[in-house]
């Protein structure tokens, strides 16, 4: 049953980007645009016409704008079924128009508190009735209307118009949309809400936590073929990081690349020096520091060659054609870095299989300040582990020797390495690069001696640092026998005056960080 010929279009946004695109095509097309307020203003500022919805609903505005299209002349025209003869009938009976295309976004509640100075009042101005309202009705009745919520859709339903029909797959797809939008938007809300009632747990810790993660890939599997897998990327945390980036070749990434990468991503992060890492299976197996990238990454490879084989490279600045061929040299997995010079691109590509990933420059800020660890029907979630040291020179000497000016370096070096490395986690280094390191053990002297044993560089001289105490003096005697000269530790045991005892018997120099780098 036909009811009208013109055609109906809502238009209400706060962000209007793409906008008078969008009303241009709808206008072309036969639409006639209903909009409120400043959407409205800026459609006629282009000169496109418009209805304002009091002028449609003869009710005017009211409580300062809160009160404006939550009228049964906008919601019958959005919840009618077309397909629903009693519907229609009364649809006819009350004037009311049919409405098939709607396009709103939210007041910028987000970006509202986000500001230093937002107070509550403000904020709660900032909460957006009328525009969920909307969009839950358009979206429940997705078969008949046409819904957008992201700009990024505009062209294509535009143009899925022009061409006569919008499929029910792409109405489906922009109801899922506004859905996933609306709740976070309430999400943000209630976190909000939550704080200013008094819960003092409730910045970092909600009582109630909604995630909404973006699903950018599925993969060809999970950790293991058995297991089927996909990659979901947080559009709220813009850090460059594994999530971010673009992929210049090779084959898909894998459940075990992503996480390697941004293993080895995270721990170049570090280093405001020129840094290589290689990780596999989650662990670093070389880190090197260098003047340049490729001197960096050949430091890195030397200390454990035959594990890096089959590796994921991360470097903290631009990868140049030096460092390319020194790539290709051997199979690698996945190389990830700020960005590629267009030789080192070329040399990389050489390499069918060796996914290239760009993040763009690294920048000191953190967006993204949670670590969350999934549990069997649980989460765990905590704040990131971003915990640095100041100037080593500063932290407590607890031993008869100071470290010399050579080991204070290599023990920064080494500190920062082993904050990336599984507990229990020994790292023996120069200034310059990893000589050995023994991951993942039961106990702390098992790591020294695993970490003895994977050296392939001569040790003497070199310096140790342990992501957690010593609960024995074992480690150091053990670390002292190799031919370790100094050791950083956070310290902190009911043991340490042995540890420290164990340390002067051998002449070893001591740094007590008072920080721990647990990493399960």
């Amino acid at each position: 049953m036909t009811i009208q010929q013109q055609k109906y279009a809502l238009l209400s946004v706060s962000d209007k980007t793409g906008l008078i695109g969008f009303a241009q095509a709808l206008l072309e097309l036969g639409y006639q645009v209903l909009s409120t307020g400043g959407t409205a203003a800026a459609l006629r500022g282009a000169n496109i016409p418009v209805e304002e919805v009091s002028s449609y609903t003869g009710f005017p505005e009211i409580l300062d704008g809160r009160v404006k299209t939550l009228h049964p002349k906008i919601h019958g025209g959005l919840l009618a079924r077309r397909d629903a003869s009693d519907h229609l009938a009364q649809i006819r009976e009350h004037g009311i128009a049919l409405i098939d295309v709607v396009a709103v976004n939210l007041y910028p509640f987000e970006s509202t508190v986000a500001r230093a100075d937002c107070s509550i009042e403000q904020a709660i101005e900032q909460i957006d009735i009328g525009g969920p309202t909307l969009l839950r009705a358009a979206a429940k009745n997705h078969e008949d209307v046409v819904v957008v919520v992201d700009p990024d859709d505009y062209e294509r339903v535009a143009t899925a118009l022009k061409m006569g029909a919008v499929s029910l797959e792409l109405r489906r797809e922009l109801a899922q949309k506004v859905f996933a939008h609306t709740a976070r938007y309430d999400a943000l809300i209630a976190a909000y809400l939550q704080i200013q009632g008094g819960d003092k747990a409730v910045p970092k810790f909600p009582a109630l936590l909604s995630l909404q993660f973006e699903r950018t890939a599925v993969l060809r599997y999970g950790e293991n073929p058995h297991q089927e897998g996909a990659f979901y990327r947080d559009r709220a945390r813009p850090e460059p990081s594994v999530s971010t980036a673009v992929q210049l070749h090779g084959k898909t990434m894998s459940y075990n690349n992503y996480l390697d990468a941004n293993a080895a991503l995270e721990l170049v992060k570090e280093f405001e020096d020129t840094a290589v890492a290689i990780i596999k299976h989650n662990n670093p197996c070389g880190v090197g520091l260098g003047a340049t990238a490729a001197e960096a990454y050949v430091r890195a490879r030397e200390t454990d060659p035959v594990s890096a084989f089959g590796g994921v490279i991360a470097c903290n600045c631009a990868v140049d054609l030096d460092l390319a061929k020194e790539v290709t040299t051997t199979f690698m997995e996945v190389i990830i870095a700020p960005e590629y010079s267009e030789e080192a691109l070329a040399e990389l590509r050489r390499k069918k299989d060796l996914r290239v990933l760009a993040v763009g420059p690294l920048t000191a800020q953190r967006t993204d300040p949670y670590d969350f660890k999934k549990v069997v029907g649980g989460l765990i979630l905590q704040d990131r582990d971003l915990g640095r040291l100041p100037d080593l020179a500063t932290l407590p000497v607890p031993t008869a020797r100071r470290p010399s000016e050579p080991e204070y370096a290599a023990c920064a070096f080494a500190w920062k390495v082993c904050k990336h490395v599984k507990s229990n986690a020994i790292v023996f280094a120069t200034p310059f690069q990893t000589v050995g390191i023994g991951a993942g053990q039961m106990s702390r002297v098992d790591s020294v001696k695993l970490a003895e044993m994977k050296a392939r560089l001569p040790l003497k001289g070199c310096v140790m640092a342990s992501d957690a105490f010593f609960p024995f003096r074992d480690g150091v005697d053990a670390a002292a026998k190799a031919g370790i000269t100094a050791v950083i530790q956070p310290g902190g045991s009911i043991r340490d005056e042995e540890v420290i005892r164990a340390a002067d018997e051998h002449q070893m120099a001591m740094i007590l960080t008072g920080m721990r780098h647990f990493r399960h």
